[in-house]
């Protein structure tokens, strides 16, 4: 089988998976992003799956998308959104701000004016999504806020507006912790969601599921989906 074919078939199955998730909670297709998450594999794959009609890739590496979105570029021109989704370091907020459309990993008030000037300097504005924790207790290992660090970041956002031109907060985004249930950590991301919103009312977005969780995150409001291996396959076979 070939790799465009390979691609087709998997899409098709996430896409059969997403439409039987979607008929349970009782909404519409129109109402999630699909966000093929490309790290580790080449600009050709994304080329063929471009040609099967997605339109969003993304990526946790900033070196690693700076390399491969040039390729992309020439090879099929305008057209792609790109979302980063790793975490955030100082050093890369003018490099990340330069390429992403949305950025889903704001954890902290620091990443904003960074983000902000470098879509500014390249007269871009970014999409930006709060990173929400829902871990039992927290990990430095993993990134995300907790509803209290968030209605600050949100706080900050709107006080500065002004001087944040480039950048808008849209939604939030998380990982589901490893060791409970995805369901329950996507209903507490609704929760918290819910009530930003309240307060923020042009939240819109929720970036929640991935390959082994994204019908529990449909099942819970999820608008924007994280999928790599179940379309791709293994990150160690990438190309």
């Amino acid at each position: 089988m070939d790799r465009k074919s390979e691609l087709a078939g998997n899409l098709e199955r996430v896409e059969e998976e997403i439409a039987a998730a979607l008929k349970l909670a009782g909404r519409s297709r129109s109402e999630v992003t699909l966000i093929v998450v490309t790290k580790n594999f080449p600009a050709s794959d994304i080329e063929l799956l471009y040609q099967l009609g997605v339109r969003d890739f993304g990526e946790n590496r900033d070196q690693e998308a700076r390399e491969k979105i040039p390729q992309v570029n020439r090879g099929i021109g305008d057209g792609v959104r790109w979302h980063f989704q790793g975490q955030l370091q100082r050093n890369k907020l003018a490099s990340i701000g330069s390429w992403a459309d949305m950025v889903h990993s704001i954890d902290d008030v620091k990443y904003l004016k960074g983000l902000s000037d470098a879509a500014l300097k390249t007269e871009r504005k970014i999409q930006a999504l709060i990173q929400i924790s829902l871990d039992e207790f927290p990990n430095p290992e993993r990134a995300g806020t907790d509803r209290a660090g968030a209605a600050e970041i949100l706080s900050t956002y709107e006080s500065q507006k002004s001087a944040l031109a480039g950048l808008s907060i849209v939604g939030v985004m998380a990982v589901a912790p490893l060791n409970s249930p995805a369901k329950s950590a996507f209903i507490r991301l609704n929760k918290v969601f819910t009530e930003l919103r309240g307060d923020f009312p042009h939240l819109r977005v929720i970036s929640a599921g991935m390959s082994g969780d994204f019908t529990q995150a449909l099942l819970t409001g999820a608008t924007h989906l994280r999928i790599g291996s179940s379309i791709l396959g293994s990150r160690e076979a990438g190309r």
